[in-house]
């Protein structure tokens, strides 16, 4: 992280994780001796996201679907990439998409630009982007299910535009007990 400061890089958290229509709707009530009965959709939508958040308040995100490879993985960078001057410096879980020939080769062309840093497998409390998936679930998706004829795919574009206009929202992810750590590399 010392050579990120030095090239006054940034240093972005990346992670991706799935959602379905048909998901755990939350917790509710009912009056006691009453059975509630909680409606859910009967589609069976599921997508996919990715996204990269900074702790300045930073937030990157894409819907797609299917699961990750190689190709989309570089596909994506690319897109998060565009427009950006400063290097990045990407710290990301060890998913086998990320560490392809392809993803290699598409990071060396990018001379510097980009660089790699994998988390141990079974740290992921160490990725605050994970934090987004489970304030993005907790809130978002599980909170009210899909109503006839939307599409999952929009809710959770909309959720996540929702998190991207809020700087405090994805700072405060930094915040929390298992990265401060990460706070000093800011």
């Amino acid at each position: 992280m010392t050579h990120a400061k030095r090239e006054k890089a940034e240093i972005d958290f990346w992670d991706a994780s799935g959602f379905r229509a048909d998901a755990v709707q939350g917790r509710t009530w009912a009056v006691k001796g009453v059975t509630l009965v909680v409606a859910v959709p009967g589609q069976r939508q599921s997508i996919s996201a990715a996204s990269a958040v900074n702790s300045k308040g930073g937030f990157w995100f894409a819907v797609y679907s299917g699961g990750m490879n190689g190709e989309l993985f570089v596909a994506l960078l690319k897109r998060m990439m565009k427009g950006r001057r400063r290097p990045i410096h990407l710290v990301l879980d060890g998913l086998p998409a990320h560490k392809t020939r392809g993803v290699r080769d598409d990071v060396d062309s990018l001379k510097g630009r980009l660089t790699l840093h994998f988390l141990p497998g079974d740290a992921p409390d160490l990725n605050p982007d994970e934090l987004v998936w489970s304030y993005n679930k907790r809130t978002g998706v599980a909170r009210s299910p899909l109503r006839s004829g939307e599409k999952l795919a929009d809710r959770v574009h909309d959720q996540l535009s929702d998190i991207a206009a809020r700087p405090e929202l994805v700072r405060s992810f930094f915040r929390h007990q298992v990265s401060p750590i990460f706070l000093t590399y800011a």
